[in-house]
């Protein structure tokens, strides 16, 4: 990292002291010298969590609060001699067994020193970037977000903190050099494909712009993990919304950042840390459930991304305009194919411009309520296909200036291609659909 977090030297448990009596544990022992760069071989090498009597599975620590055999115990505790790492816990909004070990496999996952697990996506997000840029600061970030995230950093920032954000188009790299201002901007922020345009980051180039000017490069990779690893490409902090694909079962809320472990210790500090304070903290059920679904998480995002390549192209070849990283016309095709981890194709999410949104509307009827090819929901990385008009939905918080801006045009469709059913089943619905269309 170029912007190097300091963690506050309080008498927060955990953090990282100037007596180095412990610190945040890194994802893998000292006696691994290097990391893995396939995200499977990263996970498979990461700490393995047993349960309480030695099961295969991880156990749920039940407690919010955890007691001390001896009185002095709890002081050294806040003072910061003692800590999780050494199974010292105080209180569950702090640190937590459970989600500390899913924190480990998120850290594994991106690569990266530490990882802290969050209540929900946009609970990761907000907390980093409220501990990254103070009142006054500048962000950069691309046009193209999640409606939520477009709504924090346009309307709830700039009245509640004083932060502003320039939004730019990150493919024009010299509009976003120009953007950044020098001792002011704290941030560059954008999603590796973004959403819902599918459009991709040059993580790489951007990184090294940003760096050059000491700004913090921060990562939504929430619509590809396991293809995309932002933080081995250059990024320093990489959140994603773990109810989307890492969880895969669209029953659950979860959120994670994954980042330096002075960046988590910092966000822990008693006086300062936006994770302490704010306290968006996971349940630790949560994080039990998510712990037992990242181990396949490889195997289904491969069956993602088969099944929207395929899709893709044969909808392409009926004369719908399409929109997917994994077809050869795709402007960034070339761009994810350099970057992307290797075997895990092009992502699940394709998008169908129909023109208009009653148009697409018409189309998403048939396809949930004649053909049953998938369901009319936001969200997505479920095992059942998920469409939404995605102006009139989850970009709903943009205007139409700004929907325009970000290449969101009124018919498009964003689909998450699901895996149930065979692929032929799932294809004759769709094309059933495209039929009554008269497509």
């Amino acid at each position: 990292m170029t912007t190097e977090l300091k963690a506050h030297n309080s008498s927060l448990p955990c953090l990282n002291n100037n007596n180095d009596k412990f610190s945040y544990e890194t994802t893998l022992p000292p006696s691994w010298p290097m990391r893995e760069e396939d995200p499977v071989a990263a996970l498979a090498m990461a700490r393995p969590e047993f349960g309480e009597h030695g099961g295969v599975n991880l156990s749920i620590e039940n407690s919010i609060t955890f007691t001390v055999m001896e009185a002095e115990t709890m002081r050294k505790m806040f003072e910061g001699e003692l800590g999780p790492e050494r199974d010292f816990f105080i209180y569950s909004r702090h640190f937590h067994p459970t989600v500390m070990a899913l924190s480990r496999q998120m850290a594994a996952l991106e690569g990266t020193e530490a990882a802290y697990c969050t209540s929900s996506g946009m609970a990761a997000i907000s907390s980093v970037l409220l501990q990254l840029v103070s009142s006054g600061g500048h962000i950069v970030a691309s046009r193209t977000l999640y409606g939520g995230t477009h709504a924090l950093l346009s309307h709830f920032l700039p009245r509640v903190c004083n932060i502003t954000t320039t939004f730019v188009d990150v493919k024009e790299h010299e509009m976003v050099r120009d953007a950044m201002v020098e001792g002011k901007t704290k941030v560059l922020y954008f999603e590796t494909v973004a959403n819902p345009t599918l459009t991709v980051a040059n993580v790489p180039a951007l990184s090294r712009m940003a760096h050059k000017k000491g700004v913090t490069v921060v990562v939504d990779n929430t619509f590809s993990p396991m293809i995309i690893s932002p933080v081995r490409l250059g990024a320093d902090i990489v959140v994603h919304s773990c109810s989307k694909f890492i969880s895969g079962g669209a029953d659950i809320i979860a959120g994670a950042v994954c980042g330096s472990k002075s960046l988590v210790n910092s966000m822990m500090d008693l006086h300062q840390g936006t994770l302490m304070l704010l306290g968006p903290t996971m349940n630790a059920k949560v994080a039990s459930e998510l712990s037992q679904r990242i181990p396949h998480l490889s195997l289904r995002m491969k069956e993602h991304s088969h099944r929207a390549l395929v899709f893709a192209q044969r909808m392409k070849n009926l004369g719908l305009k399409v929109i997917y990283p994994g077809l050869n016309d795709h402007p960034d095709h070339h761009l994810l194919s350099s970057i992307a981890n290797k075997d895990y194709g092009y992502g699940g999410v394709l998008c169908i411009d129909m023109g208009t949104e009653e148009r697409a509307n018409s189309l998403m009827n048939i396809l949930q309520n004649h053909t049953h090819f998938g369901l009319m929901a936001v969200s997505l990385g479920f095992f059942e296909t998920l469409m939404s008009c995605s102006g009139s939905s989850t970009s709903s918080e943009l205007n139409g200036e700004e929907k325009e801006l970000a290449g969101i045009s009124p018919g498009l469709i964003r689909m998450s291609v699901g895996y149930v059913g065979t692929l032929e089943q799932k294809w004759s619905q769709l094309e059933k659909a495209l039929l009554k269309m008269k497509i």
